[in-house]
């Protein structure tokens, strides 16, 4: 199957920038190098195209293109096996970020070496990102490079005796960032751990079971009680950076909502906006739930764009948790586009077989040096992971292609 995002307005289509008006464009996703498996579990797809590492959960990769020539991915890891917890219960509590390489941008990457584990393994329980570390978006700027990611800690049991660790630690999440001038720097350590988060949570509403809350009758931010999965990106039009994050709602029931903070480095100070952004309604006229977006600015096109998984459908105009696409000229206001769906959770083989995937998340894009998409990184698995113990997680490296609209 080829996946056709038709009209995708990666140029913010038929609208006219500074008097040149914009061609339509089409991406497809080409087929990929891997092959169906069947574990003593679960199914899972491996091959040139998929990291899947023995005795571990591979979840969301970022990858650069290093000045070496080769491609540099960093991607979240954690232990699985029978005597582990369960994905949705471990990766909060035990995931650490990894490094592989590849001379290649779609296939081939090697596993190296875990870089980062929560700051408890350094004998630092107490750190913000003591626990562990997640979701991690690798960004080149100016020369350097710049390792976003996500920790929590457990604040300990008699800060919220009804709330259980794995849920303390989930809502202690926030974003830090590493600089690092090489990967061999980051291979061996060379580098200054974050030794406080980019953001913290404005407020923390919650009806119950929550740490810290807010006193009654605040009004959530977009940053309401964690901080994560960051994508950060420069535009040329304030000359100042914008970090984009999630946090958590309940309206009643959980959703994920985003915001945006600035600044003029890309290691900040970064101020948060009081917006919510991504701002699609439901029939009811709630926010529609949303989560792991990548942001990136087209200079060809002169605008944002945003890959999200879209937990509805609102925004894709489509099933549910499907990949879905927006616009925006400013990166603070943002429309769906007029073909939003961006891509299905299925992918095909290069024998031509389509897998239809349980999960397919954590988009992560390398781009060409005008912001057009070039290969797309996603965590995956075939079957529902979140009670399993076998790591049949995967990264899958998608190729894609950008062509004329006819």
């Amino acid at each position: 199957m080829i996946i056709y995002i038709k009209k995708i307005v990666l140029a913010c289509l038929l609208i006219s920038l500074s008097g040149i008006a914009t061609a339509q464009i089409q991406v497809k996703s080409l087929p990929v190098s891997a092959e169906l498996k069947k574990g003593k579990e679960s199914q899972f797809l491996d091959g040139p195209s998929i990291l899947k590492l023995k005795d571990y959960f591979v979840w969301g990769g970022s990858a650069v293109k290093g000045k070496d020539g080769k491609y540099h991915m960093l991607f979240a890891m954690w232990e699985s096996g029978p005597d582990k917890d369960s994905f949705s219960q471990s990766w909060v509590l035990e995931s650490k970020i990894g490094y592989a390489v590849s001379d290649f941008p779609d296939r081939d990457f090697k596993f190296q070496k875990i870089i980062l584990k929560g700051a408890r393994y350094d004998g630092d329980p107490e750190a913000w990102d003591a626990q562990g570390v997640h979701n991690p978006h690798v960004k080149e700027f100016e020369g350097s490079y710049y390792l976003y990611y996500i920790g929590g800690k457990d604040p300990g049991e008699e800060v919220a005796p009804d709330v259980d660790k794995r849920n303390r630690v989930q809502q202690s999440q926030q974003i830090g960032v590493i600089q690092f001038d090489a990967f061999e720097d980051l291979v061996v350590g060379n580098f200054k751990r974050a030794a406080k988060p980019l953001l913290s949570p404005r407020t923390r509403v919650k009806k119950n079971n929550v740490v810290s809350p807010s006193p009654e009758g605040t009004v959530a931010k977009p940053d309401n009680l964690i901080v994560v999965n960051p994508s950060v990106d420069y535009n040329p039009k304030t000359k100042e950076y914008m970090l984009f994050f999630k946090g958590n709602i309940y309206e009643p029931s959980w959703k994920g909502v985003h915001g945006v903070a600035t600044g003029p480095t890309p290691m900040g100070p970064f101020t948060a906006r009081e917006e919510f952004i991504f701002d699609v309604r439901m029939p009811d006229g709630t926010l529609a739930s949303t989560e792991d977006p990548y942001v990136w600015f087209s200079t060809k096109y002169n605008c944002f764009f945003a890959v999200v998984k879209d937990f509805t459908g609102t925004v894709a105009k489509s099933e549910k948790k499907v990949l879905a696409i927006l616009k925006s000229e400013d990166g603070i206001k943002w429309e769906i586009t007029s073909e939003p769906l961006f891509m299905k959770r299925e992918i095909t083989l290069e024998n031509g077989q389509t897998i239809h995937l349980d999960r397919l998340e954590r988009p992560q894009l390398l781009l060409s040096e005008d912001g057009t998409p070039l290969y797309l990184y996603c965590a995956a698995a075939v079957d529902n992971v979140n009670p399993k113990t076998d790591g049949s997680s995967f990264n899958i490296q998608i190729p894609l292609a950008v062509t004329p609209a006819n």
